[in-house]
């Protein structure tokens, strides 16, 4: 009986993981400036104006930047508006 509600804790921890665990990496482009992405991401994500400034720097230089973690549900709704507004995203 133990074995079994060990088992059930953990599948309830994983579930949870799965509704808050997605991430939402924004990639880099050669389209969109500095500024833009910025206030995209301050209007959008409601990053304040560093945190958006050190995301867009991480993608220019990394290649890609985690510039959100939630449930998949918001994740979509703020992809939806971000390639609406020309940003390449992602979720993971």
């Amino acid at each position: 009986m133990v074995s079994s509600s060990k088992k059930s804790k953990k599948s309830v921890e994983t579930s949870d993981y799965k509704k808050e665990g997605s991430h939402l990496i924004l990639h880099n482009d050669n389209i969109n400036t500095f500024d833009y992405v910025i206030d995209t991401l301050c209007e959008v994500c409601k990053h304040n104006e560093a945190q958006a400034e050190q995301c867009a720097m991480i993608t220019h230089y990394k290649g890609k930047c985690d510039i959100k973690k939630g449930s998949l549900e918001e994740l979509v709704a703020l992809k939806n508006i971000l390639l609406e507004r020309k940003l390449s995203v992602t979720i993971d």
